[in-house]
């Protein structure tokens, strides 16, 4: 009762295609590519943090009086238009 056959996928992309037309297809796609690559960067960076974070010393890295360099995150390598600056979060709470 679950699967799907040939003629219910193309059925299922004839409507796809009526909805959303021919010409927006390609751009959604490529838009949905780039978010995906987007995602899985930030994750690597964020798994990379958590390993560089568990190897060094407890002291935050900007503790002797430097300030931190800022990162810049790209969607892929070689992609310098979806390149941003990245802020890094600060402790602003009071103890």
């Amino acid at each position: 009762m679950g699967r799907l056959g040939p003629t219910e996928i193309i059925l299922i992309l004839v409507v796809i295609i009526l909805l959303f037309g021919a010409k927006k297809l390609p751009d959604m796609a490529r838009s949905l590519g780039k978010s995906a690559r987007i995602l899985k960067s930030e994750a690597k960076a964020m798994k990379s943090d958590g390993q560089e974070d568990a190897t060094t010393s407890a002291a935050p890295p900007h503790a002797n009086g430097e300030t931190p360099a800022q990162r810049t995150i790209q969607a892929a390598p070689g992609d310098v238009t979806s390149s941003r600056p990245v802020a890094e979060p600060t402790d602003t709470t009071k103890r």
